[in-house]
């Protein structure tokens, strides 16, 4: 996320005054409970979380690449559910990062963040050294063209290890145009894709965000428990793979460098 220092504020949650909401120019980017970090209050963080939940035996460290820091809220639950966990958070915007370090509570030592561009950091990445990157990555409620392509997608997929795992949240509104396309070049990249967002999301009947997950081997992503964990949400979801993603997907074209450029 990328804002004006004076349009950034940490504001106390009054039905949960241990929880603080990250806006900029007074829109809702992030939320951490200062006490308990396995507590996740937006839906789509709770979807990430449950990948991350079942791609790899509960406990088990995990080496991860955050594009996108925000209040650093996966960060910290990754450091209370899996401790010892090696994170590296890139953050563009050193106001956020000044905010975040000087308002809410330490992270652990494992955790470091670095302020910088995220394809920069990704290209600068040694090859096979994450067990998973998310991106998280907006400005002004936009993805970045440089961080929506195939080239992007290709130096991420470098990054992770063969048994690794891509997350990315999407924001997007119908007919989920956006969404589309960042599915189908994904695919262009990796064997294994899908979505997991609101069942009205996916009909293509409300804003929101979707989570698209991605992983270098066919079938490395366990989508029963997936779609199972996020049909028990307190806000419930579905999931799309396979032939289901094949019609989701409806002939969108992978996005690149260069038809982002023209557009």
């Amino acid at each position: 996320m990328e804002s004006p220092a004076d349009d950034l504020a940490l504001v106390v949650d009054p039905a949960r005054r241990t929880g603080r909401t990250l806006l900029a120019a007074g829109v809702a980017q992030s939320y951490v409970d200062l006490v308990d970090p396995r507590h996740l209050h937006f839906e789509y963080v709770r979807r990430m979380a449950a990948v991350l939940d079942v791609v790899a035996p509960a406990g088990r460290p995990l080496d991860v690449l955050h594009l996108g820091g925000g209040a650093l809220t996966l960060p910290r639950w990754l450091a209370a559910t899996r401790p010892g966990s090696a994170q590296r958070v890139v953050e563009r915007d050193p106001a956020v990062v000044e905010l975040v370090r000087r308002e809410l509570p330490a992270l652990p030592t494992e955790v470091t963040v670095t302020v910088a561009d995220a394809r920069d950091a990704v290209t600068a990445a040694p090859p096979a050294r994450y067990d998973v990157v998310l991106a998280d990555i907006y400005r002004a409620a936009r993805m970045p063209a440089h961080v929506a392509s195939v080239e992007f997608v290709t130096e991420v997929a470098r990054t992770l290890r063969p048994e690794g795992v891509y997350l990315v949240n999407v924001t997007d509104l119908p007919p989920l145009t956006f969404s589309r396309t960042q599915v189908a070049t994904l695919r262009a990249v990796f064997a294994d894709v899908c979505v997991l967002a609101d069942r009205r999301m996916l009909r293509g009947r409300r804003y929101g965000n979707l989570v698209l997950a991605a992983a270098h081997r066919p079938d490395r992503l366990p989508v029963r428990r997936l779609t199972a964990r996020v049909a028990a949400d307190p806000l419930p979801g579905g999931v799309l793979h396979g032939a289901a993603l094949d019609a989701f997907v409806s002939g969108a074209r992978p996005a690149t460098d260069a038809t982002l450029a023209d557009g």
